[in-house]
């Protein structure tokens, strides 16, 4: 990967890090429509923009389709994927700042209900090696090691990457929450990969 900009579907691998700089990891979930899309047109919009955020391009999984965990009935199923990049900010926090900017530029307004449907969520999973305990963030993200809809793209980007405080590759961690909820990969040609 060559572009400041550049957005493929690859892995870790194909993103060139510089030697002072760390990679961080986003999760992006939507299920609500938008004028502009669905949930799929959401995503996509928000690789862009994480694009524009980072120093060195940008790497993302498959989009996958999921069922909603831990959220109110009736809501609709989600999209989500995840990505991986260099970002300009430093910082976890001030890139958590970003990140919220991109959410409400998209149209999301956050409500009092926990885990309700929503227009676009961006979490930082992890950011390099980095831990961190604020009221805000907590870094590596405390739940993605329990959801599928986290584990499956980021293991299509780093299936070896091991979260700091797990013993465990993130392949490993996946395999060992095989029963939780279907996960169908979204494909643009016909037929889909179910996990």
């Amino acid at each position: 990967m060559n572009s400041r900009n550049s957005i493929i579907r690859g892995t870790l691998a194909e993103l060139m890090v510089p030697a002072d700089r760390a990679v961080c990891f986003v999760s992006l979930g939507a299920n609500l429509p938008t004028p502009a899309g669905g949930p799929q047109a959401t995503v996509l919009r928000a690789f862009e923009a994480l694009a524009g955020l980072s120093c060195s391009g940008l790497v993302t999984s498959s989009l996958w389709q999921t069922a909603p965990l831990e959220c109110p009935q009736g809501s609709p199923p989600f999209v989500n994927a995840v990505a991986a990049f260099v970002p300009d900010a430093v910082d976890p926090l001030a890139l958590l700042e970003l990140l919220q900017r991109i959410e409400v530029d998209a149209g999301r307004r956050r409500g009092a209900v926990r885990n309700e449907a929503r227009i676009l969520d961006l979490d930082i999973l992890l950011f390099a090696e980095q831990c961190c305990e604020s009221p805000v963030l907590v870094l590596p993200h405390p739940r993605m090691v329990e959801r599928r809809f986290v584990l499956a793209p980021l293991a299509e980007i780093a299936p070896d990457l091991r979260i700091p405080g797990h013993g465990r590759t993130i392949a490993e961690l996946l395999e060992s929450l095989e029963g939780q909820g279907e996960l169908v990969r979204m494909n643009l040609s016909p037929g889909a990969v179910v996990l």
